[in-house]
């Protein structure tokens, strides 16, 4: 069962800042009522601020109930019925009532309602294409005998049918071992509930920085109390315990000062504008902060199936007998196209386009025998505008090969074809073939011959088509095709040599999965086939087929370098098919070999540890992977402090997703996947994740400056109430003109300043420690610097209403200090001047307007404005325009300035604001320049000192 909702509504409020907040909001409550104060004010500001954190608790509990729905998901992939023994017959009947020692009968097109072991096989072979488990490119062939193996993986238990995967071939009945939670898929849906979720690196700075600075207010608040004590036996508060509450608000309003309200808000904006930017990526993120981990990944963990290939086979070489006539001539021929899309070219030997392939005889037959000699379906899905397969995804190659080879006779047909709608053109030539000829027998593949065979009738000829193992269709060939002329020769030892050598490094050096064709006279009037038929056929032509690499890989593989991520490769595939991948994609061409570089998963548990940890460090390549050991892979990369990104489509995938720091999945893949996710990728695309990991990088240099700009206004406002009540002089700022400095006024430019552009160079920087703190020494500094000039600006203002203003009253500095006694002295002012709202209201828009200068200092860390000028962030200048406006609006407009406790200013009073905030930029400008000529040998001597550390040292959290 998921979380329940309150438990969700309580996680949002188990935050430190969140905690002290709502503490001062009761405490403020209690106050007023203490005082016998009613009416609006009183409740103004406890209600303002439960109002932010019901809202940012909103925010928090959306994403989090959408985690739940993963584990529904995985239901999906529970097949609905059975056909089931019950009573001495075949019944069907809902899977969930299946138990263990049912026997299920199993055929084409079946989704696997359990796990179960095959008891008995019912035709020549059965396969399962078990990819949403195990990743495999191909389909899975099952037998009765068990396995041998030790330490058997997935993909060696070749008698055991998996829950959830789909028969491609045969039929069979099976004995049930495992139903619900103790099945294959079970087991991933129970890792996935007990993969704990790890704070993302901007949450755990954001919460240490929250710490320290609850820790920071704490002791601040109560020296302020301490401070004070002397004056609590003032008679303006009549009597000591009055005295004591009084400052105790004073410490309430220093909480509300330091405390960042908008921050939590702001860091929510910029992420989710960040995630606008990413979908046009077609990168979809699911959970906001992941955003900005993307920015620190260090490894990229990429499946290789449907990720950096397109998990489509398809024909890329085909190769035939030329001519005889001057000796045995082999030509090879290369085909493109990487999806199942009747759309490629056929090159010859020297890459020049053939224009018509129908005409060559080889070809001519070869397309004939594919789309005779074939038992799968190819069609077009108008919803998701792609071709698809049903059956076997080899034949659906031969299928496609057909299509690209056309149709022999006019010269344009090849334009023709391209007239037809997809839907017709799927199978066009297929069809034809089809028509052409009538089947009349079928002799299915079996494992000793490797081979299947059809009898077919054309008016008064026979021909029986036949495919196989390259080997075994060889061994049975007396004959075989010329190219050139269409006749046949006999297949003499030199060609027999010269064939089987194309196939050897075919299968060896490009790891292509190949297939034999041939064909055969049969004489009239025979109905049936045997295997005794299968002699003295004639050789066609010999094919091999991949699951292709992706065009744009490459360069997303090489930006990654450049970068400083490194990529592994993970596959359930075997270790040659999966070398030779990464040899075609061309970004490993810096290993000569892979040698220590490429682990099978059952070589890398045999490791000892230490070894394991090296090649931790060195891998690139790891195959024969089932689920388990993606997620073992993800917990040693983290264990050595690496932030890893896990690509992944399948079911098998989910609980490694769920564990990595930044789980990617494929918009094609199973919902299952997407719902373990943070992002999933709408194209598919490894590229896409590059993409991602720039924008990740970007919004994460953009955060940086508006929590800086947000701390800098705090501790302002720290330093002017710590400042007034050191002086003894009344208070400046009121607790509510605190909250709206902090939230609208704040919150505004903050957020604008996440649209800050990205770096031209993001890319080139090493990916940031996890470790590294969000506001490092020296930048504390400047912003202690910037807050204290902020923080005594506010002072200033309000003193100099009291002793120079012309609509003041002049006082001597004394009285001002003394306020707290002036109804037991004679006096020659009347002591109500104290509440005029004059001061506050000159203190608190010089905060206003100080902090709106100092929000251009934030366009950049280092760069001065003269070479980063304001309009570089039109959307900054807008929010300030709009902050102002605001500001203006609370001054002289009656119910907001009796809300607020503000008054009208005079020009006079506008301008000494502006005298006492520009200087702040001035001063910004002075701490850029030291930045940036320091910063290079500071930072050198930094990053020297750290290389020294042992990497364990080095990573301590």
């Amino acid at each position: 069962a998921g979380t329940p909702f309150w438990k969700l509504v309580l996680k949002q409020f188990d935050d430190l800042l969140v905690k002290i907040l709502i503490a001062a909001a009761i405490v403020s409550f209690i106050l007023t009522l203490i005082n016998g104060e009613t009416g609006l004010t009183a409740f103004v500001e406890p209600f303002v601020i439960l109002l932010i954190l019901a809202a940012n608790a909103a925010v928090g509990v959306i994403t989090e109930t959408n985690a739940e729905k993963a584990l529904e998901e995985l239901r999906a992939y529970q097949a609905e019925v059975a056909t089931v023994l019950r009573n001495g017959g075949f019944s069907i009947l809902p899977a969930t009532e299946l138990v263990p020692g049912d026997i299920v009968e199993v055929t084409v097109g079946c989704k696997v309602p359990a796990d179960m072991r095959m008891i008995e096989m019912l035709s020549d072979q059965l396969r399962v294409d078990q990819a949403i488990l195990t990743g495999e490119s191909s389909s899975a062939e099952k037998e009765l005998e068990s396995t041998v193996a030790t330490n058997a993986v997935y993909q060696d238990k070749t008698n055991i049918l998996f829950s959830g995967t789909v028969v491609v071939a045969g039929r069979g009945r099976a004995v049930v071992v495992g139903v619900g939670a103790n099945t294959a898929m079970g087991s991933i849906r129970d890792s996935m509930l007990h993969t704990d979720d790890e704070a993302t690196p901007l949450k755990k700075k954001l919460d240490e920085f929250g710490s320290f600075l609850a820790k920071v207010i704490a002791g601040i608040c109560v020296l302020v109390w301490i401070v004070n004590i002397g004056h609590f036996r003032d008679p303006a508060h009549g009597g000591f315990f009055g005295g004591a509450i009084h400052y105790f608000k004073i410490a309430v309003a220093l909480a509300v000062a330091a405390i960042p309200e908008g921050l939590p808000a702001v860091v929510t904006t910029c992420l989710a504008l960040g995630t606008k930017r990413m979908a046009r990526l077609n990168a979809i993120v699911r959970s906001l902060p992941s955003v900005e981990t993307l920015g620190c990944t260090t490894v990229i963990c990429s499946d290789k199936t449907g990720t950096l290939t397109t998990n489509m086979m398809s024909v890329s070489k085909i190769c035939v007998l030329d001519s005889f006539h001057h000796g045995p001539l082999i030509t090879e021929y290369s085909v493109s196209g990487t999806t199942y899309a009747p759309e490629g070219i056929i090159y010859d030997n020297n890459g020049l386009q053939l224009e018509l392939p129908a005409k060559l005889p080889s070809l001519f037959h070869l397309a004939m025998c594919s789309a005779l000699c074939n038992e799968s379906v190819l069609q077009y899905n108008p919803d998701k505008a792609c071709y698809e397969k049903i059956g076997e995804s080899t034949e659906v190659a031969l299928r496609v090969l057909a299509e690209k080879v056309g149709l022999p006779g006019f010269d344009s047909i090849s334009s023709a074809l391209n007239m037809l709608s997809k839907h017709e053109r799927a199978s066009y030539c297929n069809h034809y073939w089809e028509n052409q000829f009538r089947k009349v027998s079928t002799l299915d593949f079996s494992r000793d011959r490797k081979m299947m065979s059809v009898l077919c009738i054309q008016k008064h000829t026979q021909i029986m088509f036949s495919k196989g193992a390259p080997e075994s269709i060889l061994s049975r060939c007396s004959h075989i095709l010329c190219n050139d002329s269409g006749s046949t020769v006999l297949m003499s030892t030199s060609i027999r040599d010269e064939l089987e050598s194309r196939f050897h490094s075919f299968a060896a050096n490009e790891t292509l999965r190949c297939l034999a064709l041939a064909m055969k006279l049969i004489p009239m009037g025979q109905q049936s086939l045997s295997p005794h038929d299968e002699k003295d056929l004639t050789f066609i032509g010999l094919v091999g087929m991949l699951d292709p690499p992706r065009e744009e890989v490459r360069n997303a593989m090489l930006s990654c370098m450049s970068a400083g991520i490194r990529v592994i490769v993970v596959t359930g595939d075997n270790k040659s098919t999966a070398e030779s991948l990464c040899r075609k994609i061309g970004a490993f061409d810096h290993l000569e070999d892979f040698t220590g570089h490429s682990y099978t998963a059952s070589e890398f548990e045999e490791l000892p540890p230490l070894q394991q940890t090296l090649a931790l460090q060195r891998m690139a390549l790891f195959t024969r992977v089932e689920p388990s050991h993606k997620k073992m892979l993800v917990e040693a990369l983290q264990h050595q402090n690496e932030v890893v990104a896990m690509t992944g489509d399948g079911v098998n995938d989910a609980p490694a997703l769920k564990k990595a720091d930044i789980g990617i999945a494929m918009g094609s893949g199973t919902a299952v996947a997407k719902s373990a996710s943070d992002m999933v990728l709408a194209d598919d695309n490894f590229a896409s994740i590059v993409a991602a990991v720039a924008e990740g990088r970007a919004i994460y240099n953009n955060t940086k400056q508006f929590i800086r700009y947000m701390i800098s206004s705090n501790i302002g406002e720290v330093v002017c109430i710590f400042v007034a009540a050191v002086l003894g002089i009344p208070d400046t700022l009121a607790p509510v003109q605190l909250l709206w400095v902090n939230l609208v006024t704040d919150g505004l430019p903050a957020t604008a300043i996440g649209f800050n552009k990205q770096d031209s160079d993001v890319m080139k920087a090493k990916p940031r420690k996890i470790n590294e703190a969000v506001v490092s020494g020296w930048l504390f500094f400047r912003y202690l610097v910037i807050g204290a000039y902020v923080g005594l600006a506010t002072v200033a203002g309000f003193v100099w209403w009291f002793l120079y203003s012309d609509g003041g009253p002049k006082l001597p500095y004394r009285e001002l200090m003394n306020f707290d006694t002036c109804p037991t002295r004679e006096t020659t002012y009347p002591c109500t001047i104290f509440e005029d709202r004059h001061p506050s209201t000159v203190s608190m828009t010089v905060l206003v307007v100080v902090e709106m200068f100092n929000a251009l200092n934030n366009l950049s860390e280092n760069q001065s404005l003269l070479v980063i000028p304001p309009w570089s962030n039109l959307w900054l200048v807008g929010s300030i325009a709009l902050t102002m406006l605001l500001h203006v609006l609370i001054l002289y407009v009656p119910p907001l300035s009796i809300l607020f406790s503000v008054t009208p200013l005079s020009w006079a009073e506008w301008k000494i604001i502006l005298y006492l905030s520009f200087p702040v930029i001035i001063i910004d400008e002075i701490l850029k320049f030291f930045s940036r000529k320091s910063y290079g040998m500071r930072f050198g001597f930094r990053f020297r000192r750290n290389d020294l550390l042992p990497k364990s040292e080095r990573h301590d959290k």
